[in-house]
């Protein structure tokens, strides 16, 4: 199969230029100018920009929690992803303790095997560290390709580890060549702020932010920086929502150490106070670390401008607001954390980002799809536009305008966190290793084409690049 997309504006994350691509079979074959058109399906992409496809390190798809499991599954969850300009996710595994970490990541591969729109990989998630899980991990990486692991500072008696589990994790990650990844909050003074609130009658949903204080989020943060120094180690500190979390991300890559940050659209655009919508809407916003009061989305725009955080993650983690939101009516603690993004990581980032003039359009590649391809082992397969790569690929209008609207996505959740939200640029067409899977609103690919990615190990040049890039 022979493809040429014309006319089109390439951007990665450090060129802009014109120019065609000509692609064969799975890959890019050529980058120039007036390819022979005789038996090529042709792509008209003049006026638009061709980016790589999004790369999502964060989704939760099919993921149990609270009692219920998220709405969107492989199928719906990857689907509208395309339609939102990713072509790859990493979902994270979640483990149980006392059993083996192959357990996990077999239910994980029978959630997803031939039920992905586009390519997935999996994170897997330690909450414990025995001789089992350490005789585990090499082949965890060298076998399964997994070569990053989450551990969580937070839910306690659900998922939170123990700080012996997270330094032993990075001791040992730093051995294997894989990349940890913390959800960075203080898991024990929230358990103790949200007992408080309970016993004092305190149950509606803004209670939820207000007993996840930033300076829990900030305190974690640093802990979690400083066990990194001490074990010589690497980390990715996912969804970061505050200044607390930013300053100590800032201050450890500035002394030198490997630390990465990530933020999500919900952070960037939505604030404190949609949590406090009455008749119990604010559920619909109920996520962790929660939203944060307004102040703090110009200092996450300007950490993503200046290089202290480096990508963006949906956090997907669908729950529908009837029916399972509703759970913790009169509880907020029994309301399942997370929110509907998935498809509306880009637009977002693009829309409020480059239109507005608070990053470039190479740095939107780079957050979007090319430093989440590098640091979890998919570069230079995906996350780039070059020869020999996937032709994972998004023809994108910059002038359409569109409104963000839960009767209009693709996710089967039923409402949408941006509902109303007026968002500039239209993802056009998408291609998924050279195949079109998305074509003016239409899905137009094979449920089950999306690949499991085995990934290659957290390399020394990554590890470089974050000393070169200290800020």
């Amino acid at each position: 199969m022979r493809t040429i997309i014309q006319n089109g504006i390439i951007v990665t994350a450090s060129d802009t230029f014109e120019a065609d691509l000509l692609i064969e079979g799975e890959q890019i074959a050529a980058i120039g100018r007036d390819f022979p058109l005789e038996g090529a399906d042709v792509i008209e992409a003049e006026g638009c920009y061709v980016f790589p496809g999004g790369v999502d390190p964060h989704t939760h798809l099919d993921m149990p929690f609270g009692g219920t499991v998220t709405k969107d599954d492989f199928t719906s969850g990857t689907t509208a992803a395309a339609f939102g300009g990713t072509t790859t996710v990493v979902d994270f595994c979640l483990t149980e303790k006392g059993k083996p970490l192959k357990n996990a990541i077999k239910t994980w591969h029978e959630k997803s095997k031939g039920k992905a729109a586009i390519d997935y990989s999996f994170h897997l998630m330690i909450g414990e560290m025995t001789e089992d899980v350490l005789a585990e991990l090499p082949s965890v990486i060298q076998e399964d390709g997994i070569t990053s692991f989450k551990v969580f500072m937070a839910y306690k008696n659900v998922f939170q580890a123990d700080d012996a589990t997270l330094f032993q994790t990075l001791i040992k990650a730093k051995e294997l060549g894989a990349l940890v990844m913390v959800h960075a909050e203080n898991g024990d003074v929230i358990d103790y702020l949200t007992k408080e609130a309970l016993a004092n009658g305190q149950t509606d949903p803004i209670y939820h932010a207000l007993t996840r204080p930033v300076e829990a989020e900030g305190e974690a943060t640093g802990r979690a920086c400083q066990l990194t120094s001490l074990a010589g180690s690497q980390l990715y500190v996912v969804h970061v929502s505050c200044e607390e979390a930013v300053k100590q991300i800032e201050s450890a890559r500035r002394k030198g150490a490997d630390v990465w940050g990530e933020t999500c659209p919900q952070y960037l655009t939505l604030d404190l106070d949609d949590l406090r919508k009455p008749d119990f809407e604010g559920a619909k916003y109920v996520w962790s670390p929660p939203l944060r009061e307004k102040k703090h989305q110009e200092v996450l725009w300007n950490a993503l401008r200046t290089g202290a955080l480096q990508t963006i993650g949906s956090d997907q983690c669908s729950f529908d607001f009837k029916g399972q939101k509703s759970l913790g009516i009169d509880d907020f603690t029994k309301i399942p954390n997370g929110g509907p993004m998935i498809e509306d990581r880009m637009s977002i980032l693009y829309s409020e980002g480059v239109a507005e003039g608070r990053i470039s359009l190479n740095q939107f590649v780079d957050i979007t799809s090319t430093r989440a391809a590098k640091l979890f082992g998919l570069y230079p397969k995906k996350g780039t536009i070059s020869v020999g790569a996937d032709a994972d690929l998004v023809i994108f209008d910059p002038f359409t305008v569109r409104t963000i609207s839960s009767e209009t996505h693709h996710m089967k959740v039923d409402y949408n966190a941006f509902e109303g939200k007026r968002v500039k640029g239209v993802v056009q067409t998408v291609l998924s290793k050279g195949k079109v899977i998305i074509q003016d609103d239409t899905y137009k690919g094979t449920i089950g084409d999306g690949t499991y990615i085995k990934r290659a190990k957290y390399s020394e040049q990554l590890r470089n690049s974050a000393l070169a890039e200290r800020v």
